[in-house]
């Protein structure tokens, strides 16, 4: 089984931006599971504005990468692929919804966050995008 997402990869000096969820133990990128006849940006803008209070500036929306790990909390042989977005946006970030937490992470902060996550940390860390 594979649970599709789209997340958002905000980068600023070296750092991304994260979330922690209400009850959750690992920080995740922002974003989340595409509805029913949702393109990747229709669900970029959606989740991004339901957990952080913001708008994506949809015309500045570039993809990063499409990547693949074990699902965080789920049974073996559930995989998450997330398609990952850079993208401007218009507003004030205020944690909303199941979101309880926005941090901004390093390369040292890999160990708390989800295993899709880390790969997306390494893939950064070996592009000279995060420190």
């Amino acid at each position: 089984m594979i649970i599709d997402k789209v997340a958002w990869v905000r980068l600023d000096d070296g750092t991304v931006l994260s979330t922690r969820s209400r009850g959750k133990d690992v920080y995740y990128l922002p974003g989340g599971k595409r509805e029913p006849g949702e393109t990747d940006l229709d669900t970029l803008v959606r989740e991004i504005r339901e957990e952080l209070s913001v708008d994506i500036v949809a015309a500045t929306a570039r993809h990063l990468g499409t990547f693949h790990a074990p699902a965080h909390g789920h049974p073996d042989g559930v995989t998450v692929q997330m398609t990952c977005y850079t993208a401007d946006y218009r507003g004030d970030l205020r944690a909303d919804h199941e979101i309880e937490e926005i941090v901004r992470l390093t390369f040292a902060d890999r160990d708390h966050v989800s295993p899709v996550d880390r790969v997306i940390f390494d893939f950064l860390s070996r592009a000279g995008l995060l420190r």
